[in-house]
């Protein structure tokens, strides 16, 4: 009884590592290699680096806030939305903009040219239902 049970196990400890190799739900890969890890852990985390996170202009006033981004069918980062609302965001006015427009100066979101009375004039961004 004993060969048997060392041979079950034997065979447990051979093929468990095969069967947790990778994350698979029918043929589809569910999580990335080790090799891809990588390069998710150098990009951006929109919620711990963007989001919330003030815009402020060429001047350095403060103009808004990234509120969300907007991820196309394609998988590219298209618009931010920014909130250009009033006395602490508390009166929200969301605005589209570019990504392109935003640029990293000194660990800090800058929309070059903008101002908050330009961003309250520009068309206002609604949700679509």
């Amino acid at each position: 009884m004993k060969p048997i049970r060392i041979l079950i196990l034997a065979g447990i400890a051979f093929t468990a590592p095969a069967i947790s190799h990778a994350q698979v739900a029918g043929s589809t890969v569910l999580g990335v290699s080790v090799a891809e890890l990588r390069d998710v852990t150098l990009g951006w985390s929109a919620k711990r680096q963007i989001l919330g996170h003030a815009v402020y202009n060429d001047s350095n006033e403060r103009i808004g806030s990234i509120d969300d981004v907007i991820v196309t069918s394609d998988k590219t980062v298209t618009y931010a939305i920014i909130n250009a609302g009033g006395f602490l965001a508390v009166a929200k006015h969301y605005v589209a903009v570019p990504v392109s427009k935003l640029t990293l100066v000194d660990d800090r979101l800058v929309l070059t040219g903008a101002t908050k009375k330009v961003l309250k004039a520009s068309p206002r961004f609604e949700y679509a239902n």
